[in-house]
């Protein structure tokens, strides 16, 4: 049964994907609207599921993260519609097309941006992916399958029922946008096999989830497992930049994965910056773990090894190591980061350039929050995910990441001698 559901859910997709893969950017654009006041329309049905989704994630023993995750109310429900409007605001990529070359015989060489076709988001406590990745499909051309995990299911299906009414009355397809009925884990694999139809698996969750669809998928998956992200003050640093820069990023939200959950400190400013830290973070409840070096600043604080660093912890707990120098601090980052967002605090210029070109992360960031690391802060619209591989996108996701290129190529009768 589960093979046949997931074939025909995935062929029907294939076939949604031909509708809007074609259509202009004004009619998506009327479309999107609709979307986003179907969403505000449907905000009491919306907020009444999702509170049953809440109780049940509560007596499962949900983390605080995941229920943060999952947690829907007004504002966030009028930030899934504002999300949308603003990429109504974006241009849309499909059809871009640049010269490429004129070859020597006459023949012109363009390359056009194409939808990707079917997109598949595999994801857990986190209803609003329904309407980002709804919305970024749509306008870029592509059909969505949305397998939502069980703690998220209902409010999900309840968000996909106002997308579809914007759909109905845009006399467009419902399988443009699908969430699969069931999470069932044995549907989800089967899904994971329809490469005839699906082009592209997004998963957004756990490292755990993402090592599971990496491993069995026969389709290509964009991957990021985790965000273990480091703030590195340097001895040219601005103390107050950093102190709030420090905040920010681990205390403004902490179940999120572009929040730090590193602290590297150099050594030459370490007793006059760490002992601002102490209380600065003592104040907002943080969980200190610290090297050796580090930990007498602190009250409390948990000494760990120097191999026990790189932990994602999406709380209100932070690593702290002292570095002796900028070379240290980058083997540190290289050695525990995961990829995502590194940042700098640095009044010294060419120790902010050397930080962005020789770090191996999809976001670096010099005299910034770690909180900037998301789509719609870096101007992308609503982010479908954060790609830590680097193939096909790299970091935060928007529009462009969810096309490709195809070769054009004009002539006047040549043929090949």
């Amino acid at each position: 049964m589960s093979t046949q559901l997931a074939e025909q859910i995935s062929k029907r997709a294939a076939v949604a994907a031909r509708a809007v893969a074609t259509l202009s950017e004004a009619k998506k654009n009327q479309v999107l609207q609709r979307m986003a006041d179907a969403i505000r329309a449907a905000q009491d049905d919306i907020l009444k599921v999702n509170e049953q989704d809440m109780v049940a994630g509560r007596e499962k023993g949900l983390s605080d993260a995941m229920l943060d995750r999952l947690q829907l109310n007004a504002e966030r429900v009028e930030g899934m519609a504002s999300a949308i409007e603003e990429i109504i605001d974006l241009a849309d990529p499909v059809g871009e097309r640049k010269a490429f070359e004129t070859r020597p015989n006459g023949i012109q060489v363009d390359k056009m941006r194409i939808p990707l076709g079917v997109i598949c988001m595999i994801y857990e406590a986190r209803p609003n992916v329904t309407a980002d990745a709804g919305a970024l499909c749509f306008k870029s051309g592509n059909a969505v399958i949305l397998r939502c995990g069980r703690e998220a299911i209902e409010t999900s299906k309840a968000i996909a029922k106002a997308l579809h009414q914007a759909l109905r009355d845009s006399d467009l397809p419902e399988d443009v946008i699908t969430v699969v009925p069931s999470p069932d884990r044995e549907l989800m694999n089967e899904l994971l096999k329809q490469d005839k139809y699906i082009d592209l698996v997004i998963p957004r969750g756990g490292e755990g989830l993402i090592h599971f669809v990496s491993d069995n998928s026969k389709i290509p998956v964009i991957q990021h497992y985790k965000g273990v992200c480091h703030l590195y003050v340097d001895k040219d640093a601005d103390l107050d930049k950093a102190l709030n820069i420090l905040l920010n990023g681990k205390t403004q939200r902490t179940g999120v994965c572009n929040a730090l959950e590193g602290l590297l400190v150099h050594q030459d400013i370490a007793s006059t910056f760490l002992p601002k830290v102490a209380k600065a973070l003592a104040e907002k409840n943080v969980v200190i773990h610290s090297d050796a070096k580090s930990a007498g600043y602190f009250d409390n604080a948990d000494v760990i090894a120097d191999d026990a660093f790189g932990e994602e912890y999406l709380a209100l707990e932070i690593a702290v190591r002292t570095v002796a120098d900028f070379d240290q601090a980058l083997d540190h980052i290289h050695q525990f980061g995961s990829g995502h967002t590194e940042v700098i605090v640095t009044e010294n210029k060419d120790a902010a350039e050397r930080f962005i070109r020789e770090v191996d992360s999809a976001v670096t960031m010099a005299n910034a929050s770690s909180r900037f690391s998301d789509g719609g802060q870096l101007g992308l619209g609503a982010e479908i995910g954060i790609s830590t591989s680097k193939l096909h996108a790299y970091g935060p996701m928007g529009l462009q990441a969810l096309t490709t290129e195809k070769f054009v190529v004009t002539g006047t009768g040549q043929i090949r001698e």
